[in-house]
């Protein structure tokens, strides 16, 4: 068996997926990335292991994201190849959405925005705001550095008791925004407000603030549709959020399956440029 592999070593997590050569995807895998090195090579020794795989079937390696800058050389002998981080994002996000064009969002501990087309693409800018504000931020607010029970405590919060809205301020629908828009995030804090409804603004504000930057992208740049990738796609606020951006904005927003592993799909997919 001759088989490609992406890997993204970010800063909090490496993603490992495994492709055959007809594009056809094997599986994925991620691991936390304490140590990216370490991760590294744990992700892919388990993502072998896992698929019962050899080293030996394994024909190149594609690897990117900000930890890759840690490796040098080849990996276990295998041919290794770094791509540029944006490349990748932008060819696995259309890849994964089936589309030729869109703003590709990469949704991480930052934000990047990216304007792909076919194989072309050019790096928008990019937001501090992303997962680690809600890391840093969620300390404050809720007393937990912990990801996953930020987002668990969010599930029981009330944004009533923490943004302001159009409803709030105005009798009147303001250029068509629904009551329930949010005019202003944090706006609103209620002294009942609790650490759950914390939780549940935090994650509102800098979701609804990814999304407007891209939703702005895509009007500067005349394209219509946005491919939302990451580790917060997996969010459970996400489509509500998106669902009331439909209502604001004529865009398609995609969340394409396996939207986490978009920047390791797209190392992989570099494999179809040869040695160019």
């Amino acid at each position: 068996m001759s088989i490609i592999l992406g890997i993204d070593v970010g800063g909090s997590t490496t993603k490992i997926v495994g492709l055959h050569p007809s594009g056809e995807l094997i599986s994925t895998m991620m691991v936390r990335a304490y140590d990216q090195v370490t991760s590294l090579y744990g992700a892919l020794g388990n993502y072998v292991n896992t698929n019962g795989l050899s080293l030996s079937d394994v024909e190149k390696i594609f690897i990117t994201g900000v930890g890759s800058s840690y490796l040098g050389g080849d990996i276990y002998g295998i041919p290794t190849i770094r791509i540029e981080e944006f490349s990748a994002t932008a060819r696995g996000g259309l890849a994964l959405a089936g589309t030729n064009e869109a703003v590709v969002v990469s949704m991480g501990t930052g934000t990047a925005f990216i304007h792909a087309r076919g194989k072309a693409y050019y790096h928008i800018g990019g937001s501090g705001v992303g997962g680690g504000t809600i890391i840093g931020l969620g300390r404050i607010l809720t007393g937990s550095t912990d990801f996953e029970n930020i987002c668990t405590m969010a599930d029981g919060g009330s944004l009533s008791s923490v943004d302001l809205t159009v409803g709030d301020i105005s009798k009147n629908d303001i250029e068509k925004l629904g009551m329930e828009i949010t005019a202003a995030n944090f706006g609103n804090i209620k002294d009942h407000a609790t650490e759950k409804d914390m939780a549940l603004g935090l994650i509102n504000m800098v979701l609804q603030t990814i999304i407007t930057m891209a939703v702005f992208a895509c009007r500067g740049l005349n394209v219509h549709k946005i491919i939302l990738t990451g580790a917060l796609t997996r969010m459970s606020k996400l489509p509500e959020i998106i669902e009331v951006c439909k209502s604001l904005y004529p865009l398609e927003f995609i969340v394409p399956e396996n939207a986490v592993f978009a920047t390791a799909v797209g190392a992989a997919l570099h494999y179809e440029d040869g040695n160019d």
